[in-house]
């Protein structure tokens, strides 16, 4: 119990991708007010301790949950399994430190509001947050002078910034922010955060263009033509260049017209419209119209934008995926946050039959007047309505003083296998940036860490209060793919003080890393495994293309860009966790 009185409070921020999907504008949801039988009168008090605790069994989970409900979260103590049980999680980060999760936006999991209690943007988003830790307090009081640890994922990158700089606004906090945790943030434009890097996912995974060195070469020219190609310099030598978003000549996409972040639903009315257009093709006519396509490709590599995808190469190269490479033209799909996952159907994890199952409200003191829900529609007070907050780099700067004035620390993750947010945009955010006085890091990111069982767990490193990890083998939802490698690194980093990666002075003025750096991971991409998992609802086998294709694409690839690795760590070297299907 010292040793969690020392860890503090961790509090996760559940950043739910917005969905906003195509339904008759009306009256917003109210789902207040709600009672519950028992409830404590009088303001929020420690006697509202007990009424949280879960008392009552929980149907399905053959454990006891000692608090309140902790989540369905991969980092918390109950696993959704592919075939809908429940399991135990070893891993859950409740085992490190106390935990709250929190359903962000209002609307998403249990949480409730009033038809006008929806936010208009990120700063009200602070401004409601710092009055709900300040209710927090009033019920646990202990916590006020703990350390807090705010975590979170995805649009996360959006909620923590604002709720940081809110918090160094208010005078007289009600708690004591110790570290901020994002895994793959959208703290920048999504230009930056998701077509910008499209092709260093495409040297990672260059299984998605079929290792077909004329698509790449198109890719490559746009991407050039596009502006993309800004090389990091480790220390920074500039505020790295804005950069615009180039409409396609030959057609208009309305949804980027606005573009601010990626909604799940344009994510959905993408897969759509290539399912749909994938339907038609004969399976016989693909490798038709794909040589048709490549054809066409060469007469476009010409020094001009193209006319039909304009700078949106992330489009271009999902298109060509789900219509000419194997196994994705096949399964008609694609999972963009975990780019080898080619489980068709995907394993069900569904929570919310569990989650509103009445036993299960009873025994959580969930409210009764609305259902548990992963999306929303309504997040910014209207249907569709677009955030209208300008990202977090846009004052990262500043919230990066403030934090080390504060010795607040600042840590940022990466999944290596995540198409959605791909890391490259995370090192942009950090390059241009500045802290303890530099912007950027000084030295590339190139140590190597590994798991409790000694697994390559990816890259990490270490400056001025700032952590960067890349973890090898995860995508966008890093503790469900490498558990093992989250949990180490949620103990050792973000609650712990491992050195590692870490940029320390040494005699003579110069400057050494804890840890040492691998020359073979200081290219401009962390190189995946060859394998793609197939299955139907859980790994039953592996797509590899042949040796002599991957050989030919590497001697390529090596004429094109010296910033990537020559060799991948082999796949057996992380912790990757994969659905199995039971026997």
């Amino acid at each position: 119990m010292a040793a969690r009185r020392l860890l503090g409070l961790a509090l996760l921020c559940i950043s739910v991708v917005v969905a906003q999907e195509e339904e008759e504008a009306g009256p917003l949801p109210s789902s207040w007010p709600h009672d519950y039988p028992g409830k404590p009168s009088g303001d929020y008090s420690p006697a509202w301790q007990n009424y949280f605790r879960v008392q009552n069994p929980v149907p399905g989970v053959p454990f006891p949950l000692s608090r309140s409900y902790a989540g369905n979260l991969p980092n918390g103590p109950i696993r959704i399994q592919s075939d809908g049980s429940l399991v135990k999680n070893r891993h859950s980060w409740d085992k490190l430190s106390d935990m709250f999760w929190i359903d962000q936006p209002v609307g998403v999991g249990y949480s409730t509001a009033d038809a006008d209690g929806y936010v208009p943007d990120q700063d009200q988003i602070g401004r409601d947050f710092i009055g709900f830790l300040g209710n927090l307090v009033k019920v646990f009081p202990a916590l006020k002078t703990r350390p807090l640890v705010l975590a979170g994922e995805s649009y996360a990158g959006m909620y923590i910034p604002y709720i940081l700089k809110t918090y160094f606004a208010t005078p007289n906090p009600p708690v004591q922010v110790s570290k901020i945790l994002i895994g793959d943030g959208t703290i920048t434009s999504g230009q930056v955060s998701n077509l910008l890097p499209t092709l260093s996912v495409v040297e990672t995974f260059p299984q998605l263009i079929g290792y077909d060195p004329e698509v790449y070469l198109y890719l490559k020219e746009q991407h050039e033509l596009c502006g993309y190609n800004i090389e990091l310099h480790y220390p920074e030598t500039g505020v790295l260049p804005d950069i615009p978003l180039i409409q396609p000549r030959d057609r208009e996409i309305p949804y980027y017209a606005s573009m601010t972040h990626h909604h799940k639903t344009f994510f959905t009315a993408l897969k759509r419209r290539h399912l749909e257009e994938s339907s038609r093709l004969q399976k016989r006519d693909r490798e038709i119209r794909r040589e048709a396509w490549k054809r066409d490709l060469s007469e476009r590599v010409n020094g001009t934008i193209d006319p039909w995808y304009g700078c949106f190469t992330w489009d271009f190269v999902f298109d060509y995926a789900l219509n000419y490479t194997y196994p994705w033209n096949e399964i008609e799909d694609m999972d963009v946050y975990d780019v080898p996952n080619a489980l068709s159907p995907p394993p069900e994890t569904d929570a919310s039959p569990f989650l509103n199952d009445p036993a299960v409200r009873a025994a959580l003191h969930a409210p009764a007047s609305k259902d548990w829900a992963l999306h929303f529609p309504f997040p910014f007070g209207s249907l569709g309505r677009i955030d209208p907050s300008p990202f977090p780099i846009n004052f990262m700067t500043e919230l990066a003083t403030n934090a080390t004035a504060q010795d607040i620390r600042i840590v940022l993750v990466s999944g290596n296998n995540d198409f959605l947010l791909p890391h490259l945009g995370t090192e942009l955010a950090i390059q241009n940036t500045t802290f303890g006085g530099i912007q950027g890091f000084t030295r590339k990111p190139a140590t190597p860490w590994t798991d409790d069982e000694g697994k390559f767990a990816g890259i990490v490193h270490q400056e001025r209060g700032w952590t960067y990890a890349l973890f090898y083998g995860a995508g966008h939802l890093i503790p469900a793919n490498a558990p093992k490698a989250a949990y180490k690194f949620f103990r050792e980093f973000v609650l712990g003080s491992n050195s590692l990666g870490k940029v320390i002075q040494t005699p003579g003025g110069g400057s050494g890393v804890i840890g040492g750096s691998d020359p073979a991971l200081e290219g401009k991409n962390l190189p995946a495994g060859p394998e793609i998992y197939m299955g139907e609802g859980a790994t039953q086998s592996t797509h590899v293309w042949p040796e002599a294709t991957r050989a030919a694409w590497q001697s390529f690839i090596l004429t094109e860009t010296a910033t990537t690795p020559a060799a991948a760590p082999t796949s057996t070297s992380s912790s990757r966790v994969r659905p199995t299907r039971r026997r």
